[in-house]
């Protein structure tokens, strides 16, 4: 058999709080949130006072050569020789009540653990207001060690306070008495521990713990850094407790680190202050480090001890510099967050923390150039999730590429470089789309979305306020001030058959004020959809459709053509936010313009059988005759009116293609019907000629006509013609005086108000 690692002890309780008062018994868990319920502790000395076992202690030796010392004012009057490593809870409620020393709650309040005692039938309780007010109960038993009191003086107190109110005889009072004897005498309560040596390591001692404990909380390598923390450098320890006790409310006395983004926990704000300090993201190292050991030879060194705490003490200042940490998280605002209801990786949060506090303090980079290459990159790993799985793997990588740069440009560059390495072409077409057919609420790719609605400066659906307006963790009412409305209400989609689970699809949702989430209700799209839209103006839907990525004629599309359609629109969005990070371009309306001129400029290079198999669209209209009705069978005035409003409203909006002798549903259909009514020259010239000499340049102008590019191409043996319009860099009018614009996939005629309105937003300068 192998030698053991270990070694039983026997301890008194009042041996072992004697040893944490002295400081040779290492407890950090007094300065640490205490999860265990006050009921919890009562069982325990209910235990204890019936003589019931309540389990062992694991310790472990700390290897502290000769010379150590704590960082900082030192409180201890020894170094620590044991570090508890299981039985923490248990210790610390034993430490809390025999010695009446405060321990602080999971939200970082501080409050005395009060037990109480009733001697006349030796029962323990949680000691409350009634408890407190009865004679029959010692309410707070810390008072048994307590030093102001003796034993016979507190015995003799209690007694007469109780005769006060009822009748005590002498045998009464002795066995009152002698309970609470029993109960002081629980300082001699036996416990067993189990010492592991110092030559075991903290991988050794985490596997032990689990070995033994199996239901216990996995022991972390932030845990043995926390308590190495407690045993050498109390103050450091503190501060982190305090930052994060800081977090949780806002403060009304000065700066503080609140924020609406996360309440970081000390293992956060450690890890930042190790990757800071050592650019190290796995911890199972830096434990070493911290305790002086020299990883190639084994020793240990006082001296390289203080030196790695001294590095640790000034990155952990950095760290928690309250400035340092407020200006970061405008950095998440500049990508569109703004509230950690919007994150789903709060890793995610920490390690880019740590990557904006190298950026400014090891490279120096400018602060407005540090905020907006810290917002790519926060956007980038949101999206994608980089710091979910192996978190510490990922960031140990990242920091690694760092170890070899020097300068600002050095540091920026490869932070975009590793952007553009994960945000490829295929991931903004394939993968996103991809991600975001799914039914999960709490999806990175969504609150992306939000995000990009953000940086576009969007409008909320059906609304005219703008999306981070209404996202503002500060706006809070009864309701949401924005809710997620199914664009085809679940009532509705039931009605057809689509069960629940599906409607829940975030493609199917979009951000809407409540007001309008309950009136639209459970309505068919194609009812609520006109109303909804009339509210506003012809120029001020178009680039509501493109931020809510509604196709065109989303509401009359069956369900999973709409879903599909749409997906490719959010995905088109997240694309055109992240763009303005990126190049640092502008503002809502003018995105959603260049994202609608990108379309239309991709339009006109598609080849006309392309054209025809998608349909027709914002940029896409068919025509099947310029100058012949097919019902009346002659010539028609009015379809040669439809190709001119249709070619205007190309050139007044974003430019389109428009093809005349095609059917919507048929296709191809051919102008043989339109020469055969051309008397002079029946054919292609004599169209040709008739269309952009007699119609054209007389009715809409000489001024469109560079703008118009006219040509005819043979689709299944059929002749027709083709016409992209590029946008105009004048208000093109037809007869003169009738303004046409292309909205989504119709072309409207404007009134006269509308029609100014929108001449001073296309071209200022007229």
């Amino acid at each position: 058999m192998k030698t053991t690692l270990f070694k039983k002890v026997d301890y008194s309780l009042s041996g072992l709080i004697n040893g944490i008062k002295m400081g040779e018994i290492g407890l950090p868990d007094i300065q640490r949130p205490f999860v265990w319920k006050n009921a919890k502790v009562r069982d325990l000395f209910d235990s204890m006072y019936r003589g019931f076992p309540v389990g062992y202690f694991l310790f472990w030796q700390a290897s502290s050569p000769e010379g150590y010392r704590q960082v900082g004012e030192d409180t201890k009057q020894l170094i620590p020789r044991l570090l508890i490593v299981d039985g923490q809870q248990r210790l610390t409620s034993l430490y809390a009540v025999l010695t009446g020393t405060p321990i602080l709650k999971e939200d970082y309040r501080q409050e005395r653990i009060q037990i109480a005692f009733r001697p006349s039938d030796q029962t323990f309780e949680v000691a409350d207001a009634a408890i407190k007010r009865d004679p029959e109960f010692i309410p707070d038993i810390s008072a048994l060690w307590s030093e102001e009191l003796s034993q016979s003086k507190f015995v003799r107190r209690f007694l007469q306070q109780l005769r006060e109110r009822r009748d005590v005889d002498e045998d009464e009072a002795d066995t009152l008495e002698e309970a609470i004897n029993q109960v002081t005498d629980l300082q001699s309560y036996p416990f067993t521990a189990l010492e592991l040596s110092s030559e075991v390591d903290e991988e050794q001692v985490a596997e032990v713990f689990v070995r033994i404990n199996s239901a216990g909380t996995l022991l972390s390598q932030a845990d043995f850094i926390l308590t190495l923390m407690s045993v050498f450098w109390d103050k450091g320890r503190g501060a982190l407790e305090e930052f994060a006790r800081g977090a949780k409310s806002p403060s009304t006395t000065g700066p503080s680190p609140y924020n609406h983004f996360i309440e970081p926990d000390p293992d956060q704000m450690l890890r930042v202050s190790v990757a800071l300090a050592f650019r190290r993201a796995r911890l199972q190292f830096v434990y070493s480090i911290l305790r002086g050991k020299d990883l190639e030879t084994g020793a240990f060194s006082a001296e390289r001890r203080e030196k790695q705490f001294a590095i640790l003490e000034e990155a952990q200042g950095y760290a928690l510099d309250v400035q340092n940490w407020q200006d970061f998280m405008k950095a998440l605002i500049r990508a569109g967050y703004r509230s950690g209801d919007n994150i789903t990786s709060k890793t995610g949060i920490v390690y880019t923390y740590t990557l904006y506090l190298i950026g400014k303090r090891d490279f120096g980079v400018d602060a407005f150039r540090l905020r907006n290459a810290i917002a790519r990159w926060f956007f980038m790993a949101s999206i994608t999730g980089r710091y979910t799985n192996s978190p510490e793997s990922v960031m140990e990588q990242d920091l690694a590429r760092l170890r070899d740069l020097d300068g600002a440009d050095a540091f920026v560059g490869l932070l975009d470089s590793i952007i553009q390495e994960t945000l490829t072409g295929d991931y903004w077409t394939i993968t996103l789309p991809g991600a975001l057919a799914t039914t999960a609420a709490f999806s990175p790719t969504l609150f992306a979305y939000y995000a990009a609605l953000n940086i576009l400066e969007a409008r909320v659906l059906f609304s005219k306020l703008k999306v981070f307006e209404l996202l503002d963790p500060a706006v809070k009412g009864k309701r949401a001030a924005i809710e997620r409305h199914h664009l085809f209400p679940k009532g509705y989609l039931r009605t057809l058959g689509i069960p629940d689970s599906k409607a829940n699809r975030i493609a199917n949702m979009a951000l809407v004020e409540w007001p309008d989430n309950a009136k639209i209700s459970d309505q068919n799209p194609a009812d609520y959809w006109p109303s909804m839209a009339g509210r506003f103006s012809k120029a001020e839907l178009a680039p509501m459709l493109y931020w809510h990525a509604l196709p065109d004629g989303w509401e009359t599309l069956d369900y999973d053509t709409f879903l599909a359609e749409r997906q490719k629109g959010m995905a088109k969005v997240i694309r055109g936010g992240f763009e303005v990070l990126w190049e640092g371009a502008a503002p809502a309306e003018a995105q959603a313009e260049q994202a609608l001129t990108k379309v239309a400029n991709e339009t006109v290079l598609r080849p006309t059988v392309e054209l025809i198999e998608a349909g027709e669209g914002s940029f896409i209209e068919f025509k099947e005759s310029a100058r012949w009705s097919h019902i009346a069978g002659d010539k028609d005035k009015q379809s040669e009116l439809d190709v001119l409003r249709t070619l205007a409203g190309f050139m007044n909006a974003k430019g389109g293609t428009l093809l005349i002798g095609v059917h919507d549903e048929d296709g191809a259909v051919g102008l043989a019907r339109d020469y055969k009514s051309l008397q002079k020259k029946p054919n292609q010239d004599g169209f040709q000629n008739w269309l952009t000499s007699d119609v054209i340049r007389l009715r809409l102008g000489a001024q469109p006509m560079p703008h118009l590019a006219v040509r005819f191409e043979s689709v299944d043996e059929r002749e027709i013609c083709r016409i992209d319009a590029e946008p105009s860099p004048e208000p093109v009018y037809v007869d003169g005086r009738r303004f046409f614009l292309r909205v989504h996939s119709t072309t409207q005629e404007l009134n006269l108000a509308e029609a100014v309105d929108y001449v001073k937003k296309r071209w200022p300068s007229r």
